[in-house]
C-alpha cells in the first residue's frame, strides 16, 4: 500500500482512477473540531479492506508520474467506490466526470469519514505543499477553497 488512492501490484504503482484521497500527512478535523491523520486512516482502511484479497485493475491512463491509472476491484467491490463511500476520499470530478459523485453524496448525507468534520480538499493541500506551506497549516487554509457542500475549514 502506498497512500489511500495508490497501491503497488508487482512492484507497479497503480492509482485509482477518479478519486483522491488525502495525503499520507494531511490532517482533518473530526466532528469536535480535533485533528487527525485522515491520510494515514485512509491508507491502513484500504489496506484493510483488501487484506489477502486479490485485486484487479483495469488501465484507463498513465499519469504524469508515470503510474498507471486502473479502476481496481477487490473481489467485486470498486476499491475507488468502497473509499469514497467510507468517507475516506473524495470523487475527482476533473477526472472522473462523476462517477463516484453518488457515492460521495452518500457519504456527505451519512456524515462519514471525513464528510463527519471539516478537511481541505487533497489536491488543494498539495498545491499548499508545493508552495512550500507546512502540513498543519495546509490542512488548515480556509483560503485553499472548498466545494460545495463542504464545510469550510477555519485557519488558526
Amino acid at each position: 500500500m502506498i497512500d489511500g488512492d495508490t497501491i503497488e501490484i508487482r512492484a507497479t504503482r497503480v492509482r485509482l482512477f477518479g478519486i483522491d484521497a488525502p495525503e499520507h500527512d494531511q490532517l482533518c478535523h473530526d466532528r469536535h473540531g480535533e485533528r487527525y491523520r485522515c491520510g494515514q486512516i485512509a491508507s491502513n482502511a484500504l489496506a484493510a479492506f483488501i487484506g489477502r484479497q486479490t485485486v484487479a485493475c483495469v488501465e484507463v491512463d498513465h499519469d504524469q508520474y508515470g503510474r498507471t491509472i486502473a479502476v481496481c476491484s477487490a473481489g467485486k467491490v470498486d476499491l475507488a467506490d468502497w473509499l469514497v463511500r467510507g468517507g475516506l476520499a473524495i470523487d475527482w470530478p476533473r477526472y472522473s466526470k462523476g462517477d463516484y459523485a453518488p457515492a460521495e453524496a452518500e457519504a456527505r448525507a451519512k456524515q462519514t469519514g471525513m464528510w463527519s468534520g471539516r478537511f481541505v480538499e487533497p489536491w488543494r493541500y498539495r498545491q499548499c505543499i508545493a508552495a512550500g506551506g507546512r502540513p498543519d497549516a495546509c490542512s488548515s487554509d480556509a483560503n485553499s477553497g472548498t466545494r460545495r457542500g463542504m464545510r469550510p475549514l477555519e485557519a488558526h
